[in-house]
Parts: structure tokens; C-alpha cells; sequence
């Protein structure tokens, strides 16, 4: 069954999520694992995308959009289909993507803004309805 993980940040700030979002991809990518990002649309996938290339200047996330070739072991989509991915998940949608489930773990990030908190309170009672473990990670 697949694993949801909500990281919970202090930060109200827009940004906040998308930073948090680059370390957490760092981090995966240094286990081994393959990650498929899922964002709202295509404009905050490039911007994401963007970000990755400089977040950290001592670090280095092989990445790239979905469909891109070659493939990367970090890909960012927006799609309803996420290619051949099945490990990790890291959803930046405000909403959960369709596909989830066939992921082993799934990410969630929750800033303080109320943009993000209202729908990811949503997000977490879904996933508890249905039976998944949720666990949920406070960030500084």
C-alpha cells in the first residue's frame, strides 16, 4: 500500500514549497530513488525546473520535464500520466493526482498560507478514509 508523507512547513511564504520541494528531490535522488513531480500546470513546472538548476550551488538533481530525453531519474509533469514512474511521488498540486496510488510513497507539502493548508487538510482526510498510513513530518 502506498505511503503518504505530508512535510509541514512554518513558512506562509509562496516560495516556501517549491524550495522545500527542490531539497526533498536531493534528498530522494541520493537514495536511489526515481521521482516524478506532479505540479498544477505547465508554467509552474518550468518554473520548478528552473529553480532546481540553482536552488543549492553544491548540488546537482539530474532532472527534467516529462517526455524529455533521455528520461532523468527526476522528472516534473503536470499530465494526467506520469510516464513509467511507480516509486516516488512528490505531488505539488493542490489537489490529488488520479495516479497516485500507483506510487510506493507519496510526498505532500503543506505551507502555512491558507491556500495550501485548506485543500491539504482535505488531501490527508482522503488519504486516512481510505486506509493508507499517513505520517506527517513538522520542518523547522
Amino acid at each position: 500500500m502506498t505511503q503518504i508523507d505530508f512535510y509541514l512547513l512554518q513558512s506562509e511564504a509562496p516560495q516556501a514549497r517549491l524550495h522545500f520541494a527542490c531539497r526533498l528531490a536531493e534528498t530522494i535522488q541520493r537514495k536511489g530513488h526515481r521521482l516524478y513531480i506532479h505540479v498544477a500546470d505547465e508554467t509552474q513546472a518550468r518554473a520548478l525546473d528552473q529553480l532546481m538548476w540553482g536552488f543549492k550551488p553544491e548540488a546537482f538533481v539530474p532532472h527534467g520535464l516529462l517526455g524529455q530525453q533521455p528520461p532523468s531519474a527526476v522528472e516534473i509533469g503536470w499530465q494526467d500520466e506520469p510516464g513509467d514512474h511507480h516509486d516516488v511521488l512528490l505531488n505539488l498540486d493542490l489537489k490529488i493526482p488520479a495516479h497516485f496510488s500507483r506510487f510506493q510513497r507519496v510526498a505532500e507539502i503543506i505551507d502555512q498560507s491558507e491556500t495550501t493548508r485548506a485543500p491539504k487538510r482535505q488531501d490527508w482526510r482522503f488519504y486516512k478514509e481510505r486506509g493508507y498510513p499517513v505520517k506527517a513530518h513538522p520542518i523547522g
